[in-house]
């Protein structure tokens, strides 16, 4: 994005201007620069493109059976869900539309939790899990199902035995997410599910942070129910879906009601421009991943490679288990809020979008088993489509500039660098 000054003096932030039918890829830095993909995506031209004929154009209702209007708007809606079907390897008729991953993640646990209780009111999740995940894992708690939160290992992984070892006779339902909003690990689904499989066990994924990063084929892959967005994969917010297989049948309660939309799953007008964003995001990903894997892992390992010499700098999760998009790394002897406040050339983050205006350490970086004092000195920066190799290199000097600048101020980083060890300090209470 660009930003120029208004009449007032203010900056005002302006998206990248692309009129061609291919992704911009101005390599001039532009301010602040973007590295919070994993928050959301700016849309790509292309679907801009595709969305914009159905706001006026073509307004018909999907539902209306009886006119042309409609009949044309149902046309684009089952285009696009195929397009996601194609995406993920599903059966279209396995796609529910819904308003993002948040509302995916409702549906799916609440309403197989509902429908499935008569068999067990036990649910398995991870302590990592994402906020939709896990608050609505609390109100089911609420209504009386009982939840097991599992622990990861350091790395941000779950251990197969664990998991295990949590099924109970009544456990009818799991969650856990494909690939970490926050540390961008990915979990091995198929041996996850491949244990539900054996134990009857209602087997869901939120993969909203998978779209568009990692191949995967739902035909393959023993998952029952699956949450997508699309504003993660270079489409337009308030769209998503909801995978709920066919095959062996999964059958969940509705959660919303009012017309009997989408085969009774999910009642509501469709909005037709959003879900073909949605369908267009998806055929782009499709066809595109594969070569921008490549591209964003070369960023990756730039930036990696910038970033892992500065002293005391932990990287957050797996090594190698992640996806090249994200790199959160704890910056010791630095204060998280005061270095965002010095980079304010980068924009970046230091969790979750939605825990992000929080003063309170990550959640996820806890449950690795970070101190608060790692949690507190943390970065996630997520790069995507339109990042540069002059962004990478900005930020890499950036950051090393200012975590300098900090532990020049910092008395503990004085103490560390003579020898003390202040995890064994005594602190006097005021």
């Amino acid at each position: 994005m660009r930003i120029r000054k208004c009449k007032t003096g203010r900056s005002i932030i302006q998206p990248f201007q692309n009129s061609s039918n291919e992704p911009a890829m101005d390599t001039t830095p532009h301010f602040p620069i973007y590295m919070d993909y994993s928050a959301t995506n700016p849309c790509d031209q292309r679907v801009v493109d595709a969305m914009i004929p159905w706001l006026r154009q073509h307004f018909g209702n999907p539902a209306s059976r009886s006119h042309a209007w409609g009949w044309e708007a149902e046309a684009a809606v089952e285009k696009a869900r195929q397009q996601v079907a194609d995406l993920v390897g599903a059966d279209p008729r396995e796609i529910v539309w819904t308003s993002g991953a948040t509302e995916s993640d409702n549906l799916a646990l609440k309403g197989a939790a509902h429908f499935y209780q008569t068999k067990g009111k036990h649910i398995i999740t991870v302590k990592t899990e994402h906020k939709a995940v896990l608050d609505t894992c609390r109100e089911l708690e609420r209504q009386g199902f009982a939840v097991t939160y599992l622990d990861v290992q350091e790395d941000g992984l779950i251990n197969l035995d664990a998991f295990k070892a949590a099924i109970r006779p009544d456990t009818i339902l799991a969650s856990v997410m494909f690939v970490n909003n926050e540390i961008g690990v990915i979990q091995d689904i198929a041996a996850i599910g491949a244990l539900c499989r054996e134990k009857g066990i209602i087997f869901h994924v939120d993969a909203a942070q998978a779209t568009g990063r990692v191949e995967f084929d739902l035909t393959q892959l023993p998952v029952d129910l699956m949450s997508l967005t699309a504003h993660k994969t270079y489409g337009p917010k308030g769209i998503g879906a909801l995978f709920v297989r066919r095959k062996p049948r999964i059958r969940i309660e509705a959660q919303m009601h009012g017309g009997g939309h989408e085969r009774g799953m999910r009642s509501g007008t469709l909005p037709t421009h959003q879900i073909v964003g949605m369908g267009e995001a998806y055929r782009i990903a499709k066809e595109e991943m594969a070569g921008e894997n490549i591209r964003i892992q070369a960023l990756h390992d730039r930036m990696l490679a910038g970033l892992k010499d500065v002293e005391q700098v932990f990287i957050n999760g797996h090594l190698e288990k992640r996806v090249p998009h994200n790199l959160n790394m704890s910056f010791n002897y630095v204060e998280g809020e005061s270095l965002m406040m010095g980079i304010k050339g980068l924009a970046v983050s230091s969790g979750s979008a939605c825990t992000s205006a929080s003063l309170e350490p990550s959640y996820v970086l806890r449950a690795l088993g970070r101190s608060d004092e790692l949690a507190h000195s943390s970065l996630r920066m997520t790069i995507g489509r339109w990042t540069t190799e002059e962004e990478i290199d900005y930020a890499v000097e950036t950051i090393k500039v200012n975590v300098a600048k900090l532990r020049e101020l910092s008395p503990l980083w004085d103490m560390y660098k003579e020898g003390i060890d202040i995890s064994t300090i005594q602190w006097a209470a005021h």
